[in-house]
């Protein structure tokens, strides 16, 4: 089945639920034993919920993987992940990404002994060395938040199976609509389902997919270990979004490369970080490697700080917010918001300048929209 078809259907088998056409709420904590040691196909909600099943299968079938694996929000999907690896191992990050994801490696792992080590991954030499010095694996944002930089899946796949490292790439900001890791070698795809997956912003989530049947039966142990599980209205929610994913996404990426082209233009901005731009310095591994670019990118405000909230200020569609990828329009200062765990000398190494905004364009009327940036800007 193709891409929409799957997200109508996948996961879902109406006969298994009394003929019910949506997916139920299994809202319970346990399940009956047909008898002494006789479990039925669930025995406990942390184990497996029938609700989480079917979200867990469809994301599997959308991303192209064997086995799908619902959190209760993305950092307990990120936190499952790196709970595969030992005190001692050292994991290669892109040296620009999500403040959460930094947060997590240095103040609640690298105390553990897991050391994330930070380069930029779009150089091949400095890649090749890091992993010749010894890595268990190497995690991928693309396109990296905020700045939108693009990392090569299918070479730096690659280079990590060449050293005996595992590949995992944050599929957040493109969903398994725009792009599908996995197809270029990737071993793990993980994903914040309050996002574009959901896309109502009315739920926190987490996913992570996989191919390889012994990284299944690894994640699935932790995930019933660690009991990092979505709970099954939650998983209900995201089922309910992932049916308009694709309807959702080609509306984004249409309104998103709009604004980001209006803003281009615009003498007020200094510069727009979108790879659907020509403009962009990957465009061209853009077009290799993503079917569209998303509703989310980032630009720089002439004047500074001062000049960024002087816009943050004057906008009324677009509201000033963290997160991304709901039908609304979201607006937000990485440097004070998303980034702000991150210490100011490191923020400045990623290249977060204070003037930076990220954007997430929604579902508004185009014209709308570039009504409200254009009256904002006449603030600044």
């Amino acid at each position: 089945m193709n891409f929409k078809t799957l997200s109508i259907h996948a996961g879902h088998r109406s006969l298994d639920h009394q003929g019910a056409v949506m997916t139920p709420i299994y809202q319970t904590s346990t399940f009956a034993f047909r008898a002494v040691g006789q479990p039925g196909a669930f025995d406990y909600s942390r184990s497996g919920n029938p609700t989480r099943k079917a979200l867990e299968e469809c994301l599997a079938a959308l991303e192209g993987g064997a086995a799908g694996f619902a959190f209760g929000t993305g950092m307990a999907a990120e936190t499952t992940l790196v709970m595969l690896f030992q005190s001692g191992d050292t994991i290669l990050v892109h040296n620009d990404l999500y403040g959460g994801t930094y947060r997590l490696f240095e103040t609640a792992f690298r105390s553990k002994g897991i050391r994330a080590r930070y380069i930029d991954l779009r150089d091949r030499d400095v890649l090749e060395a890091a992993l010749a010095e010894g890595a268990a694996a190497v995690w991928i944002e693309s396109p990296t938040n905020p700045l939108m930089n693009l990392v090569d899946l299918k070479q730096t796949a690659d280079a990590a199976h060449r050293h005996g490292a595992l590949a995992i790439c944050d599929n957040t900001f493109l969903s398994p609509y725009f792009q599908r890791p996995l197809e270029f070698g990737i071993d793990i795809v993980v994903h914040s389902t309050t996002k574009y997956i959901n896309g109502h912003s009315d739920v926190v989530g987490g996913a992570a997919m996989v191919n390889r049947a012994d990284l299944a039966e690894r994640i699935g142990f932790l995930q019933n270990a660690l009991g990092t599980c979505a709970g099954p209205q939650d998983c209900f929610l995201v089922l309910r979004g992932i049916k308009t994913l694709a309807l959702r996404m080609e509306e984004h990426n249409r309104n998103g490369l709009a604004v980001a082209q209006w803003l281009s233009r615009h003498p007020k901005i200094e510069s727009v970080l979108h790879p659907g731009l020509p403009s962009h310095p990957q465009h061209g591994l853009a077009l290799e490697q993503m079917r569209g670019y998303g509703g989310t990118f980032s630009f720089r405000v002439r004047g500074g700080q001062e000049a960024a909230f002087q816009m943050l200020a004057g906008v009324r569609i677009f509201t000033l917010a963290e997160s991304l990828g709901g039908v609304e329009s979201l607006i937000e200062h990485p440097v004070s918001m998303t980034h702000a765990s991150v210490p100011a000398e490191v923020r400045e190494r990623m290249g977060l300048s204070p003037n930076l905004i990220r954007i997430s364009v929604g579902l508004e009327d185009l014209d709308d929209l570039i009504d409200d940036l254009s009256a904002a800007l006449e603030r600044v």
